[in-house]
């Protein structure tokens, strides 16, 4: 350390170029996040928006800082290269050049504009350099705050507005289908009031994007928290509550109908997988010895028959006796499905078992031939055993099994008597 200053002790030499290098770093960074906020979506947007309310205030202010920012900067630069061509003068920094580059590096140096207007403003500032960077970092975070906080909120907010507009365009075709208009019913009213506020919640997310923001509590990082959904939710409770009244005046005339249609669909897919399974035992019978594969039953009549008795029902508007009729038949169906499921996994397990061996046995046969031992008699001959038995029909699982692991242990034997050491 030299004598010291206005600005403390006279830096050395490495001290000069530690402070060069750590700002150095320091303006590449600040340059990096400047450049990338120039380029971010919503700022862009926001540029190119009509924007209202508090929006457009932050957003007027934010462009200021902006701009103010890149003042900064380019002093921040200027500084910063001013110093650099002092060190560079000499290999040796002189007396003379070592009170300058601290004064530079760490006095008020940079003059830059002053950032307020009116009565009082300053019509410029001085900043050390750690300061400059200090106060370009903040004004990036709060300008940051505000681009991030916009797009945040105009990437969430119009696509499910949107996106709910689109099931409210459909809820209101069904409901004229029923006869559910506005005047003549409720949820016809409902309707239209929903309309017209996600309609008006558009155009002021659009604008006003700043308005549905809700900052994130304790949190201090640019762009803490999160869109204001609170009307869009609102609205879609009140769009899933007239769906239900629709829901309701549609029972009587359709519901019953597509239940009807379900449970056809479900009794179909569990006779077409009861076929699968008794062909597949078929298969198993042929292809696997000494193997108690289960039956498989037949079609179920009886629920066929009740589906026959709903159908009815339905022509002659039978309602009380349906809906009961149908709730029984729904739970019955699916729980024939799930039987018939189980029945096709119980007559091709088996066949998956068989498949585990083949795979077994060649995953082993593969391993020893990593390590050049494929050729060795013992292990051809066992492996050749295995193989005939799981590749030829019918194939006895319990045989072929000990014929695998009689192969496994003798590559493991083999295997391990080839280790270095062993």
């Amino acid at each position: 350390m030299g004598d010291p200053g206005p600005t403390g002790p006279v830096l050395d030499r490495d001290e000069v170029d530690r402070a060069l290098a750590r700002l150095g770093a320091e303006h590449e960074a600040v340059e990096t996040s400047l450049l990338a906020l120039q380029d971010h979506a919503g700022r862009r947007l926001l540029e190119g928006a009509e924007l209202t309310g508090v929006t457009r205030d932050r957003w007027a202010a934010t462009e200021a800082s902006i701009t103010l920012l890149w003042t900064y900067f380019d002093a921040y630069s200027g500084a910063l290269r001013t110093a650099r061509e002092i060190r560079a003068r000499r290999r040796w920094s002189s007396r003379e050049d070592l009170v300058e580059l601290t004064e530079l590096l760490r006095g008020e140096c940079v003059t830059v504009p002053g950032a307020a207007a009116g009565p009082g403003a300053r019509l410029s500032e001085r900043f050390s350099l750690a300061a400059l960077v200090e106060r370009m970092n903040e004004l990036y975070a709060s300008s940051l705050d505000v681009v991030v906080a916009a797009d945040a909120v105009w990437s969430a907010l119009p696509a499910r507005i949107d996106l709910l507009a689109a099931e409210l365009q459909r809820t209101r075709r069904l409901a004229h289908s029923v006869g559910v208009r506005p005047g003549e019913h409720p949820a016809g009213d409902d309707l239209e009031r929903i309309t017209r506020t996600l309609t008006r919640l558009r155009e002021q997310v659009i604008a006003d994007p700043l308005a549905y923001w809700l900052p994130g509590e304790g949190s201090s990082a640019p762009g803490g928290g999160r869109p204001d959904t609170t009307v869009y939710d609102r609205e879609a409770r009140a769009l899933e509550d007239v769906r239900r009244e629709i829901d309701a005046v549609l029972t009587v005339r359709q519901d019953a109908e597509q239940r009807i249609v379900r449970l056809r669909d479900v009794l179909s897919r569990a006779d077409r997988t009861l076929a699968e399974a008794r062909t597949a035992r078929g298969e198993v019978l042929a292809k696997i010895a000494a193997t108690e594969v289960p039956p498989v039953s037949g079609p179920p009549t009886a629920l066929q028959e009740q589906l026959a008795a709903a159908a009815e029902y339905r022509r002659t508007a039978q309602w009380n006796r349906l809906s009961p009729l149908l709730e029984s038949l729904e739970q019955k169906a699916e729980d024939e499905l799930l039987r018939a499921r189980e029945s096709l996994t119980a007559v091709t397990a088996p066949l998956a078992v068989r498949a585990e061996l083949r795979g077994r046995l060649d995953a082993y046969k593969a391993k020893v031939a990593r390590h050049g031992l494929a050729e060795d008699p013992e292990l051809v001959e066992k492996y050749e055993k295995a193989r005939r038995m799981l590749w030829s029909a019918p194939c006895d699982l319990r045989v072929a099994e000990e014929a695998v692991l009689r192969y496994q242990r003798a590559a493991a034997e083999l295997l391990g008597s080839t280790r270095p050491g062993a």
